[in-house]
C-alpha cells in the first residue's frame, strides 16, 4: 500500500510541470486604447474679484493705520453691497521700505529710506453677479488702488462636468469604430475605462454683456468651458 501512494505522489509531482508547460500562457487578445475628448459650457454664476489697498507714510505704524482705515471702510461697504462675510477673505497683508536714490555731488548714489508702504489685499466673492462692475467702482471710490483682478467660477459645475464626460465616452466610442473599420476588425468587450482629465479652473469663451442698466465699471462674464478627457480599451476580434 506505501509503495503504491508513494508511486501515485511522485506521479503527480511530475505530472504538473508538464501539464503547465502543455498549456502554456494564456493568449491575451489584441486590444485597442482611444482618447475621447468632451467639452461643456456654463454661464457663471460667481464672480471672484482681488482688489487691493495701498497706503504710504513716514513710518510703518503710520502707513498701516492708514491702510487700516481705508480697508475697513472698504469692508463695509462690501458687507452693505450683499457680500457674505464668508465671501470675503483677506489673501495678504505686505509693508515694505519704499526708498529713494539721491544723485550725490561726486556723482554717486545712496539709499535713502522714503517711506513706508502697506498693502492689503482682498478677495471677494461676488455672488450676484452683475453687481460686479458696481461693487468694483464703489471699491475705488473708498480707497482701493490695486488689484482689480476678476475671475468668473460656478458654485456647481457638475452639470456640465457630467456632459463633458458623456461627450468624451461618446467620442472615444466614434474614434475606436473608426479605427476598428479602417483595420478590417471588429471591437470586443470593453477592458477599461479611465478619466484622465487634470483638476484645473474653467476656461472662459465668449464673452456676453450684463444688462445694459448695470451700473459701474464695465464687466463682461461671458461663458466657462469645462472638459473632460476619458481613456477607453477595447479587445478586438
Amino acid at each position: 500500500m506505501k509503495k503504491t501512494a508513494l508511486a501515485l505522489a511522485l506521479a503527480a509531482c511530475f505530472a504538473l510541470p508538464f501539464s503547465a508547460h502543455a498549456a502554456g500562457p494564456e493568449r491575451m487578445l489584441p486590444r485597442i486604447t482611444v482618447t475621447g475628448e468632451g467639452q461643456a459650457t456654463m454661464v457663471p454664476d460667481i464672480a471672484i474679484l482681488t482688489i487691493a489697498v495701498m497706503r504710504e507714510a513716514k513710518t510703518a505704524r503710520d502707513a498701516l493705520t492708514a491702510n487700516n482705515d481705508a480697508m475697513a471702510a472698504v469692508i463695509a461697504a462690501m458687507k452693505s453691497s450683499g457680500i457674505a462675510e464668508r465671501d470675503l477673505q483677506t489673501t495678504g497683508i505686505q509693508i515694505n521700505p519704499r526708498y529713494e536714490y539721491p544723485q550725490k555731488a561726486d556723482g554717486g548714489q545712496e539709499a535713502v529710506l522714503a517711506a513706508y508702504q502697506v498693502t492689503n489685499t482682498l478677495s471677494v466673492r461676488i455672488r450676484d453677479i452683475e453687481k460686479t462692475g458696481e461693487i468694483l467702482d464703489k471699491s475705488v471710490s473708498l480707497g482701493v488702488n490695486q488689484g482689480g483682478d476678476i475671475s468668473f467660477s460656478n458654485e456647481n459645475p457638475a452639470q456640465a462636468r457630467e456632459e463633458a464626460r458623456k461627450k468624451a465616452v461618446a467620442d472615444a466610442i466614434a474614434k475606436a469604430k473608426t479605427l476598428a473599420e479602417a483595420a478590417g476588425v471588429s471591437l470586443g468587450n470593453v477592458l477599461e475605462i479611465s478619466e484622465t482629465s487634470p483638476v484645473s479652473p474653467p476656461i472662459p469663451m465668449v464673452q456676453a454683456k450684463f444688462r445694459a442698466d448695470a451700473a459701474g465699471a464695465p464687466v463682461q462674464a461671458g461663458e466657462n468651458s469645462y472638459v473632460v478627457q476619458v481613456n477607453m480599451t477595447y479587445e478586438l476580434r
